[in-house]
């Protein structure tokens, strides 16, 4: 049984410090992302700007940046590689959009909703091949190994949580290693690649690749528990959107282990048959609250938080190590 420890953190639950400090470089990678959807083909700005503009807080290529400095890069490949981690995320969420048949995203309606599935996938074929070329000219063979490598994982992941897909059999095991794969992965490439740049040595890589998995994985957790106590509006798509697309999470798993006979044969209708009728979602969350599955997924997000913490403990105070922690903290409180 895994100990979940208390994830108290001292730091302000806030990414403004982190917004601020990467504010100039982000700018230069807004400019990189901007000349990079330029194409002859109409649709795909279209498509991908749709996406790229929506507001998301661009989390993943700021920690890049975050993480270069940190380790004391002095270069312009940081740059580079921090659009073709948000081309990444961009990919997956079109192409995760399709798969899912989910209708909404970041609160607009999802791409394949206005230009249909095919060319969601395509435009999100052309982002990673954008992805990809920008990493080659950055020149660093070994950043370029954690990028491609973690775009395989990603896709593996993805596959995995297919097959996971209405299996109300899955365990936590099984379940987390899907989100290591599918959300986890981009957060710790996003991390590692700036000491990687950076000359820094295997240890000091391995603690920001650290910070970037366990951070994934709470963020992902967080996510979970939004989906059946959030707000639409914090969520940034419908709440109830993985119960009705049959996702099983992890408080899905808690309230299905801790459940009796005639409630997992509610999941099992609900989630592994697809038999959703009115007032389904109310009792789900009724169960979920029974169980302790929200509150309980959370405490899972503050272990991992904790860790993703811990990760940085030896690396000397500054300005962007205090943004990290903070940005942490900010992760976790989502859930409130």
């Amino acid at each position: 049984m895994a100990v979940v420890v208390p994830f108290e953190s001292p730091h302000p639950a806030s990414i403004e410090r982190l917004t601020r400090l990467v504010a100039p470089d982000m700018e230069r990678v807004n400019n990189a992302i901007l000349a990079r959807t330029g194409s002859e083909v109409t649709m795909i700005p279209e498509v991908a700007n749709h996406l790229i503009s929506s507001g998301g807080k661009r989390l993943r290529p700021m920690l890049t940046l975050a993480m270069a400095r940190l380790s004391g890069y002095a270069g312009d490949g940081h740059i580079k590689l921090s659009a073709a981690v948000e081309f990444m995320h961009t990919a997956t969420l079109l192409h995760d959009d399709v798969v899912d048949q989910s209708d909404m995203r970041r609160g607009k309606q999802a791409a394949r909703m206005l230009w249909g599935n095919e060319a969601s996938v395509l435009v999100g074929d052309f982002l990673l091949g954008q992805a990809f070329k920008m990493m080659v000219e950055v020149g660093s063979l070994q950043a370029l190994d954690i990028l491609s490598s973690a775009a395989a994982v990603i896709a593996e992941g993805e596959v995995m949580q297919l097959g996971a897909a209405k299996n109300t059999a899955t365990n936590e095991d099984e379940y987390l290693a899907v989100i290591r794969a599918k959300t986890a992965e981009l957060f710790a490439a996003a991390c590692e690649v700036g000491p990687v740049l950076a000359g820094k040595d295997k240890s000091e890589i391995a603690a920001c690749r650290s910070y970037g998995m366990n951070l994934g994985i709470a963020f992902q957790l967080v996510d979970d528990a939004l989906d059946y106590g959030g707000k639409s509006a914090k969520l940034g798509k419908n709440v109830g959107d993985d119960f009705r697309e049959g996702k099983i999470t992890l408080p899905v798993v808690l309230s299905f282990r801790r459940g009796s006979d005639s409630e997992r044969a509610f999941w099992n209708r609900t989630l592994g048959k697809g038999e959703v009728n009115d007032g389904d979602l109310d009792t789900a969350m009724g169960l979920m609250s029974k169980h302790h599955a929200i509150e309980d997924t959370v405490g899972r997000a503050r272990h991992y938080g904790a860790i993703a913490t811990d990760a940085l403990a030896l690396v000397p105070a500054s300005e962007i190590k205090t943004a990290l922690e903070e940005t942490v903290a900010f992760c976790i409180a989502r859930a409130h």
